[in-house]
């Protein structure tokens, strides 16, 4: 295996090799410059397991900027990159987008569907996969009147526009859909979700782990009983604050099925000495995919035809593949809220129709 990145100045690998630029926000602060640590690690850690000496991974740093990523694109391009993976944040890929569309195709890691197009492919945890795969499996299970209380920010704007569509296209019914300031939730909204939610079959609620609890908490206080009705939410549950909280217990929420994920952790705890962050695995497959698809062609070039291989791909979180407007399907499981965990209710499937 060549040694991670490509030295001082970028120099060319060997011969025979195909050089994948991954851009990630190494030097940003906080969070984000820690997760992109993990998620470096874990490209190393792909290209090891492949052991394809015919790829060589040059990382370059973004710092979390536009036109820091526009620049890392473009040495990139000049540097021969025959894909170019990340970066991580909208703005970022949308610069990069500029420089790469029409050249080399990109595999970025932002959430947000906006950014993609053909040639510009996401492979990250869509939140509209989410909520298909938790409506389709409520309404098979007869929960057909459906409420949302749903945070009054990006994300909720996102869930909530593809909740009312699921549900229309399933032959549900969405009885309300109310929004509240991420942080609180206001007496007015709580009661006017709460006085349909007692009509409804199902609620849903998309929120993370550390504001979901204190969202059902006030939705008590306003008579919801979470045992009546059907709590339902999106991967945002997959938290252990939610395990843990006896109002959520029962609550049936979509996600990668996590038996990847705690073998994907293993190995990386061996190497790296701690844990990855949820968003590694993004960076594992991205880096896998590619040396396979390298490897499987003899080296050459990563095109769109590809890339949008409607059997799809096999990843540490599932199978994936990516739609013509370059958003990706995923195969999800439906699991429940227990003390210990998620339990698995519905398989993720290992095919795609």
């Amino acid at each position: 295996m060549p040694p991670p990145g490509a030295g001082p100045g970028g120099a060319p690998g060997a011969p025979g090799q195909a050089r994948v630029t991954l851009i990630l926000p190494l030097s940003a602060g906080g969070n984000a410059g820690a997760a992109a640590q993990s998620m470096k690690n874990a490209a190393e850690l792909a290209l090891a397991e492949f052991n394809n000496p015919d790829v060589i991974l040059d990382v370059k740093d973004d710092a979390g900027t536009a036109q820091g990523a526009q620049a890392a694109a473009r040495q990139a391009l000049e540097e021969g990159a025959v894909v170019i993976l990340g970066p991580l944040f909208a703005h970022a890929v949308g610069a990069t987008a500029q420089v790469a569309r029409g050249k080399v195709p990109v595999i970025a890691f932002s959430t947000d569907a906006n950014v993609a197009s053909r040639g510009i492919y996401l492979l990250s945890f869509l939140p509209e996969s989410d909520v298909d795969r938790i409506v389709e499996y409520a309404v098979s299970q007869g929960k057909r009147s459906m409420a949302a209380f749903l945070p009054d920010n990006p994300y909720g704007g996102v869930v909530e526009a593809a909740f009312k569509q699921a549900v229309s296209r399933k032959g549900g019914r969405v009885t309300a859909v109310e929004r509240y300031k991420p942080g609180e939730a206001a007496q007015g909204p709580v009661r006017q979700v709460a006085d349909v939610a007692n009509r409804s079959d199902a609620l849903f609620l998309a929120d993370s782990g550390d504001a979901l609890p204190r969202v059902v908490q006030a939705l008590q206080g306003a008579g919801v009983d979470p045992k009546r009705l059907q709590l339902l939410g999106t991967g945002l549950w997959d938290d252990q604050r939610v395990f843990s909280d006896p109002a959520l217990d029962g609550g049936w929420f979509a996600a990668p099925d996590s038996a990847g994920f705690r073998g994907f952790a293993g190995r990386y705890r061996i190497r790296y000495g701690q844990d990855p962050v949820r968003t590694a695995t993004l960076a594992y497959d991205a880096v896998a995919l590619v040396a396979a698809l390298l490897k499987a062609q003899g080296g050459g070039r990563i095109t769109d035809e590809m890339l949008l291989n409607p059997s799809g791909f096999a990843g540490i979180d599932g199978v994936f593949r990516f739609r013509q407007d370059g958003t990706n399907q995923r195969g999800l499981a439906v699991l429940k809220v227990t003390t210990a965990g998620g339990e698995v209710l519905s398989a993720a499937p290992r095919t795609f129709g």
